[in-house]
């Protein structure tokens, strides 16, 4: 078990990273260094620095008005042993899960076939926002996302039925 993540770092109240008031843990370190990506300091995976996925619980604790945990980035997906031991800690406080990713859900769910850890984080899970982002389909009319081309993923239902589920609410 895994329970240390390299991160970027936190923001303990964000409106923007999903629904509600949400913890938001940016991790350290992206392959697909987006052009126009507006987290640019995390694409380095030298960078950032280590945190006990404890001490980030116990920030998450500190808030009682919490409505979910996203987990962005960098590329959560490229450390998910760390993510997997935050995520099964943040479901055991009733808590829902958002995650971004540059990989699609698809891609996700074949990197899955060999990485136990990825395949578990995903039935962690609730929703996905998937692809990278793209500089030409930006749109600031989106929620919870920037460019045209990402989904915002149900992820239960998509593991349910084996393909990507939109979530239609967002």
């Amino acid at each position: 078990m895994n329970d240390t993540l390299r991160l970027a770092g936190i923001v303990r109240e964000s409106i923007v990273d999903g629904p509600g008031i949400r913890f938001v843990v940016f991790c350290q370190g992206c392959p697909h260094k987006c052009p126009g990506c507006h987290n640019a300091v995390t694409h380095d995976f030298e960078g950032g620095s280590d945190c006990s996925t404890e001490k980030i619980l116990a920030a998450v604790d500190e808030n009682p008005l919490l409505s979910g945990v996203t987990f962005s980035g960098g590329e959560p997906a490229c450390q998910p042993e760390g993510f997997l031991t935050l995520a099964k800690a943040v479901k055991e406080r009733k808590l829902n899960i958002w995650m971004y990713s540059g990989y699609t859900f698809e891609q996700l769910m074949e990197m899955g076939k060999n990485s136990a850890a990825l395949k578990s984080l995903l039935d962690y899970v609730d929703v996905l926002i998937d692809g990278r982002y793209v500089e030409a389909a930006r749109d600031l009319t989106l929620r919870f996302r920037g460019s045209r081309n990402q989904r915002v993923i149900d992820v239960p239902a998509s593991l349910r039925s084996g393909e990507a589920v939109i979530a239609s609410e967002y």
